[in-house]
């Protein structure tokens, strides 16, 4: 009885795969890091791409922003430019120095010249 059921539990045990020979087992593994390798270089290609085309869109915005400073400071720059010539041009001073002051031109014999 101790010999049937040895036998069948033969039968209901798996057969083993055959061994694979060292040599291809080093080629599969071999082929298993070349994939790998191959694998993350490639990640790291991608994570490289995404990572420069977001420095471009934050490098675009910030260029955007300084165009439009530039733009804004050079309009005050003019707008300052044409209220100093106004400011500073001798009609206006001297209706100024007329009208605030009670200034007049002077008459001969008030203006002495020194040596």
């Amino acid at each position: 009885m101790a010999a049937a059921e040895s036998s069948r539990l033969r039968a209901v045990r798996p057969q083993r795969a055959a061994r694979v020979p060292r040599a291809e087992r080093s080629e599969r593994r071999r082929h298993y890091w070349a994939v790998l390798l191959l694998s993350l270089c490639l990640v790291g290609v991608v994570l490289l791409h995404v990572w420069l085309r977001l420095q471009v869109v934050r490098l675009g915005y910030a260029l955007s922003t300084t165009s439009k400073l530039q733009s804004q400071l050079e309009q005050e720059r003019r707008e300052l430019t044409v209220e100093l010539a106004t400011l500073t041009s001798p009609d206006r001073l001297e209706a100024m120095a007329r009208k605030r002051l009670g200034l007049v031109t002077p008459e001969k014999g008030q203006v002495i010249v020194l040596p």
